[in-house]
């Protein structure tokens, strides 16, 4: 059964002093051709256009003193004023939220998304009242934030209803299920000497499943063991991890279920003597 379409396409718009920057991520690949579908909709705002002199001054020095160049409260005020009314207003910031698929999830479902993406040394500290929501895509810094809105336009984007071809595609992502994905392979059947995994050109479905839930935990374990603490585990889950080496006080931690109890064979019945 196909995914039902949304009513209404979700709109993302980004303030920035270079739109240039994400026009190719708006036009091209998924995004663009949701756009062309009328799943969703890129708007690119210039923060100059609202600059409010002949000279399209957007920034000026700190007060205090300091290094470089801060936006104008101003300048970004009128530009949200302008736009119709947003169900987020979003600001790049290192003390940001950090950007999950949680989050993402969440944003999927608005509406309309507004986000201010910073310059230089960021907006003036005003503007903070005029956001939502404070996000960060990671714990370094970049040059501005259009980068950033980048990512979130393909994250949230691509969670829309009708815009993966394969409706369930995104929920087998990494994160989606609280694990990383499980490898995935292609042909050849064999490549410098590494085959695809039998299991997998078997055809047996219940199999393949079962292959995949044990990568993807043996995945996480090896790469981001923190998400184990967080993730739907189940009692078949728990023992595939005590098989790959971890202790029962760990999976207590985790606040994983206890593994399936084993199958007690049943005794053969001893056959009856003739009296």
């Amino acid at each position: 059964m196909s995914e039902p379409l949304a009513a209404s396409p979700l709109t993302f718009s980004f303030l920035t002093l270079f739109p240039e920057l994400l026009a190719p991520f708006a036009a091209e690949a998924i995004v663009g051709k949701a756009q062309a579908r009328g799943l969703v909709q890129v708007q690119l705002i210039n923060l100059r256009d609202f600059a409010a002199n002949k000279h399209l001054k957007v920034d000026d020095t700190p007060y205090g003193g300091g290094a470089g160049m801060v936006i104008r409260a101003d300048v970004a005020g009128r530009a949200l004023e302008r736009l119709p009314p947003a169900d987020e207003v979003i600001l790049f910031s290192p003390a940001g939220q950090p950007f999950t698929q949680a989050v993402a999830e969440e944003l999927a479902q608005k509406t309309h998304l507004a986000f201010l993406c910073g310059r230089y040394e960021g907006f003036d500290a005003r503007v903070e009242t005029l956001v939502t929501r404070e996000l960060s895509i990671g714990d370094f810094v970049m040059m501005g934030g259009e980068a950033a809105a980048a990512c979130v336009l393909e994250a949230v984007a691509r969670l829309r209803p009708g815009v993966l071809g394969d409706p369930e595609s995104h929920q087998m992502d990494s994160f989606s299920s609280g694990l990383l994905d499980y490898p995935e392979y292609t042909r050849p059947p064999e490549w410098r000497g590494q085959p695809v995994p039998e299991v997998l050109r078997g055809g047996h479905h219940a199999a393949v499943a079962a292959w995949r839930r044990e990568q993807a935990l043996t995945r996480t374990l090896a790469r981001r063991p923190d998400l184990l603490m967080s993730a739907p585990l189940t009692p078949q889950d728990s023992a595939v991890l005590l098989g790959l080496g971890v202790m029962p006080e760990q999976l207590t931690a985790w606040n994983a279920p206890p593994p399936p109890a084993p199958k007690r064979k049943r005794k053969p019945k001893r056959p009856v003597q003739p009296d």
